[in-house]
């Protein structure tokens, strides 16, 4: 893959979903990097259910209106990226207030419009 298209699956998972689903949860900054059409599998109890991008950004926002602590200090890692054609696929570890929270695994396809994140599947780690 052109370390081109790298760069820029990187900055879309950056700008969309690090920034804007975890550290300024902004609705505005995910809907700019996701497709309207992006789901977000869950696992839960073995049966997965889908979350689309309208609903996972309204609980986003509302979480962000309800918060009265500051915001937690966010860290990621890109562990895997990628590239084939229009077709990525990332590996992000993510950690909030230092601690290892999510590895989230995004997929990715270019648009004309640019590349845009179109599912997610995550392993949550447990709290220490």
């Amino acid at each position: 893959a052109a370390e081109s298209d790298v760069e820029a699956v990187k900055a879309v998972v950056k700008s969309a979903y690090v920034d804007g689903v975890h550290a300024k949860a902004d609705p505005a900054l995910m809907r700019a990097g996701f497709h309207p059409s992006f789901r977000m599998l869950v696992l839960k109890d073995g049966a997965v259910s889908g979350v689309t991008l309208d609903e996972w950004a309204a609980r986003i926002e509302k979480g962000a209106s309800a918060r009265t602590a500051p915001a937690p200090a966010i860290r990621h890692e890109f562990t895997q990226v990628d590239v084939t054609g229009n077709a990525a696929v990332v590996r992000l570890e993510l950690y909030r207030d230092g601690k290892h929270t999510f590895t989230d695994y995004l997929s990715l396809y270019r648009f004309p419009e640019g590349w845009k994140i179109v599912s997610k599947i995550f392993q949550a780690h447990p709290a220490r």
